[in-house]
């Protein structure tokens, strides 16, 4: 079930669409890494054109409710003008909540787009193999997607129900691979990407993501449980209480309010850095707060004992030339944990672009937001067009 506090009422609706200047200069628009113009749509959407505001959002975004779920409040909404006068527009709620209300009236019958001859393999069915994918088959170019899990979404998968509901990015997911020029094969890894262009495929894009977690590299970490592993089944963890949570970015907070949703009583975030370091949203922080769930800033993690229970031991840093300093003697030790849960971050294979081979999403760019991972798929598939036609040229 979608989580009603993710979606906008009728009468907050209208209060958000009510608040846009029109600007005709559209800074919104400028900051979105998609091009996606909110006061095209919300203009629309005060006009009652609903289901013209929902296709000018999927003209450009082509996973506009989940996106608009869990977009940060660092691309339009910090360009609303209207911040100035009171708050900005919640943009990315308006955004989602028109996709919920009003998906199924924008769904139109697909002009028929004929293929071109050309077949492209894309590697990888998360964010930004899904926009290549889209975009490729938008201008006529057969698209095989493989994908080495059972399942599509990518890092999505990860984030717990009560921020992205399964249905919302299961009908953007849905909507994409609709395409009669897209096919999907699940549970098939590429080893070599160039053996593709051998077969046939006149260019592949990679996209697969970061598929390894980063380590801490202390003494113990063995005792320690990957956000991965708790994420993907956490009710293999239903009886863990104390829960310590070692990171400071997005994963973090999925796996804190994983936990608390869990039932656990105690939780703590450990950051190397300060608050303000955090990449997090301000809607994140205030999650957090109202279910008190604790950051200790500024604290790193030495090593992890395991008796009866686990004992993580931490010392405090200090920052210098905007680098977090161990302080000396500060080290203590947390006992009675259940779990502990290392969310630092995560890593790709090295792979390296060739003719006709592009990288897209997390293993070009490193850790994104959503819609950087869109765009970046987005760019990859026009610039492997554009390499395309000059070579046909």
């Amino acid at each position: 079930m979608s989580n009603k506090k993710q979606y906008l009422t009728p009468a907050q609706i209208k209060a958000e669409i009510e608040k846009c200047l029109g600007c005709p200069n559209k800074p919104c628009m400028k900051a979105c890494p998609v091009g996606c113009s909110p006061q095209e749509f919300i203009g629309l959407a005060k006009e009652k054109k609903y289901k013209e505001a929902v296709e000018a959002i999927m003209n450009r975004n082509p996973m506009g409710e989940t996106c608009g779920l869990i977009c940060p409040d660092k691309f339009c909404m910090s360009a609303c003008l209207r911040k100035n006068l009171d708050s900005a527009i919640n943009i990315p709620k308006v955004q989602a909540t028109l996709m919920k209300n009003y998906r199924t009236f924008a769904e139109k019958k697909r002009k028929e787009i004929n293929d071109n001859g050309n077949k492209i393999a894309v590697i990888g069915a998360g964010p930004a193999g899904l926009a290549a994918a889209k975009e490729l088959a938008q201008n006529g170019y057969m698209t095989d997607i493989f994908e080495a899990k059972d399942h599509i979404g990518g890092a999505l998968q990860y984030i717990p129900e009560e921020r992205l509901p399964h249905e919302a990015l299961n009908a953007d997911c849905d909507r994409i691979l609709s395409s009669p020029l897209i096919s999907l094969q699940l549970n098939h890894k590429i080893e070599n990407p160039q053996e593709l262009l051998e077969q046939g495929y006149s260019g592949v894009i990679i996209a697969y993501g970061e598929q390894h977690a980063i380590r801490l590299n202390i003494a113990g970490e063995e005792f320690s449980t990957c956000y991965k592993d708790y994420l993907s089944h956490p009710e293999k963890y239903k009886a863990a209480q104390n829960i310590a949570i070692i990171g400071g970015g997005n994963v973090a907070v999925d796996c804190a309010l994983t936990a608390k949703s869990n039932g656990a009583q105690n939780i703590e975030i450990f950051v190397r850095r300060r608050l303000t370091d955090m990449k997090i949203s301000r809607q994140e922080f205030q999650e957090l707060f109202e279910k008190e769930i604790n950051i200790t800033a500024l604290t790193s993690p030495e090593k992890i004992e395991k008796n009866e229970k686990l004992s993580l031991y931490v010392h405090r840093n200090h920052i210098v030339e905007n680098k977090a300093v161990p302080l000396p003697d500060t080290t203590i030790e947390l006992k009675g944990l259940d779990l502990i849960i290392t969310a630092i971050g995560s890593r790709a294979d090295r792979v390296t672009e060739g003719e006709k081979i592009i990288l897209a999403g997390d293993c070009k760019e490193g850790s994104s937001t959503l819609v950087e991972a869109l765009a970046s798929g987005q760019k990859a598939a026009q610039e492997l067009i554009n390499d395309i036609k000059k070579e046909d040229n």
